[in-house]
């Protein structure tokens, strides 16, 4: 007869069953004991076709690893940890996937017989995938640059030409190299937009439009409604996606530092210009470049900006050679900058040369079916990082956070998650914040899909005088053919008065 467990391994097993993570407790013979049902859903199993089981012939013993028997037995035997142990493995479910495991040894008597091994199990496919990703992009594009090199010096050797273009390819190779090193190093947590409401959708179909063309992009919307998130979504599906997008922020750099990290500098240009600089333009030459908070750029950089944008060209800070590159801009800000215009901070051509194709973020407030969608993930991603388990979201909470009027958007959204998953001790989400609708804060959405659709092709047919067809014409901005454009036009009653 087994020897009876204490409670307190029953209480283990009680409280290991709604961890969100694959557990698995197996025996001194690693044989399965216990499973979590994220387990049974990772191989699809039923405790039946589990428990009693040797672990190595899970899968179709796929898990029959020499190394990993040795490295369970030696729990046992010398109290010891496993950690990080890295396998791939084919789920009939959900294909190929790279697992980390990492096991410790559960005593409740001092008999062999009554030690247990805890199994836990990461699925790290997606994180090693990006990371690997990247990686290929650093080497993919140092060939393309090494053999770039390779070719010029080429041409020097056989038709004498200055070693200038050679030292220019080293430069560039060696400044998107350190760019996208920077980039491997940063936690994209999240590079998908999430949501289904009419707002967002619109939003999605405009960038959907506009992506395949080179035609430059300004992301209109509040701090904080994820403009970033829909410049990559553009670029990612451009044609430049082989590329890494290039951003800057225009409103974290200092002023006078700003010129020269966006068209670099030469060598003794100002005090501490020990060497030659490459700009963000020269790296995302061929690339797409994001320039966030660009009603935050200095008006005296403004027009250096425009001749960028109208003919791919520039001096960097200190040199009198023209540079020429092929970038395909896309600006964002939250600023209104027809006013800023008005007010004389915004160069009036400038804001004529990025408003081409201006798409809007809609504000948090406006998308309250998305709410929950939002919350999930933001709990989902916080608690893991902390290491907490919460599954349940009291009605009240969620319609506390629905009714809200959400002034910082997303990104306070999850600043009042992180704060709630902090304070809860349980499997209970617990809000901390006093959420309180402000006076005078609307009850709903303002406006329709058909009304904003309707807002925006009025926007266009004013900015071409009412030309609808034809070069420099609404249908040729909004990518639309003349009869569908009519066809809108008439169904959302749009005339010209």
């Amino acid at each position: 007869m087994q020897p009876r467990r204490p409670a307190f391994v029953e209480i283990f097993f009680n409280i290991f069953g709604s961890i969100r993570q694959p557990l698995v407790v197996l025996d001194v013979y690693l044989k399965v004991v216990k499973a979590n049902r994220y387990f049974y859903q990772m191989f699809d199993v039923t405790p039946l076709e589990t428990e009693g089981y040797l672990f190595s012939d899970l899968g179709n013993g796929q898990w029959n690893s020499s190394k990993l028997r040795e490295s369970l037995q030696e729990i046992l035997r010398e109290n010891s940890v496993l950690t990080d142990f890295e396998v791939t493995h084919d789920f009939e479910t959900i294909g190929r996937r790279k697992v980390r495991l990492n096991a410790s040894r559960i005593l409740y008597r001092k008999s062999l017989s009554s030690q247990l091994i805890l199994l836990a199990m990461e699925d790290v496919t997606d994180r090693e995938q990006y990371k690997e990703n990247l990686e290929k992009q650093v080497t993919k594009r140092t060939q393309e640059l090494v053999v770039a090199k390779e070719e010029a010096e080429r041409r020097e050797k056989n038709a004498q030409i200055s070693l200038v273009e050679i030292h220019k390819l080293q430069e560039q190779l060696e400044a998107e190299k350190g760019y996208l090193r920077e980039e491997i190093k940063l936690e994209h947590n999240h590079t998908k937009i999430i949501g289904q409401s009419d707002g967002l959708k619109y939003v999605l179909y405009k960038v959907e439009q506009i992506a395949t063309s080179d035609t430059t992009v300004l992301i209109l919307g509040e701090t904080g409604t994820g403009k970033e998130l829909t410049a990559r979504a553009v670029h990612d599906l451009s044609r430049r996606k082989d590329r890494s997008l290039v951003k800057v922020n225009c409103a974290t750099l200092p002023a006078n530092l700003i010129e020269s990290e966006l068209f670099g500098h030469e060598k003794g240009s100002f005090t501490g210009s020990h060497t030659r600089h490459l700009g963000r333009f020269e790296i995302a030459n061929d690339s797409t470049f994001f320039l966030d908070e660009i009603g935050e750029l200095p008006l005296e950089l403004q027009g250096k900006l425009l001749r960028v944008i109208q003919d791919g060209e520039f001096e960097r800070v200190g040199g009198s050679k023209t540079i020429k590159v092929n970038t395909r801009i896309i600006a964002a800000t939250n600023r209104n900058l027809e006013e800023e215009v008005r007010l004389g901070r915004f160069r009036q051509d400038l804001w004529y040369r990025l408003n081409v194709f201006p798409i809007t973020m809609p504000p948090l407030r406006d998308r309250a079916d998305d709410i929950p969608l939002l919350v999930d993930f933001l709990i989902a991603k916080i608690a893991k990082r902390m290491g907490k388990t919460i599954e349940i979201i009291p009605v009240s909470a969620m319609e506390a956070l629905q009714q809200y009027h959400w002034p910082g958007n997303i990104r306070e959204l999850e600043n009042v998650i992180e704060r709630a998953v902090i304070n809860s001790s349980g499997p209970k989400l617990r809000l901390v914040d006093e959420l309180k609708r402000p006076a005078n804060a609307p009850l709903s959405p303002s406006k329709t899909l058909a009304a904003v659709e309707r807002d925006y092709i009025l926007q266009v047919l004013e900015q071409t005088n009412w030309k609808v067809s034809g070069k420099n014409s609404a249908a040729e901005i909004l990518g639309l053919d003349r009869s569908t454009l009519r066809a809108r036009m008439s169904k959302l009653n749009i005339e010209r008065l």
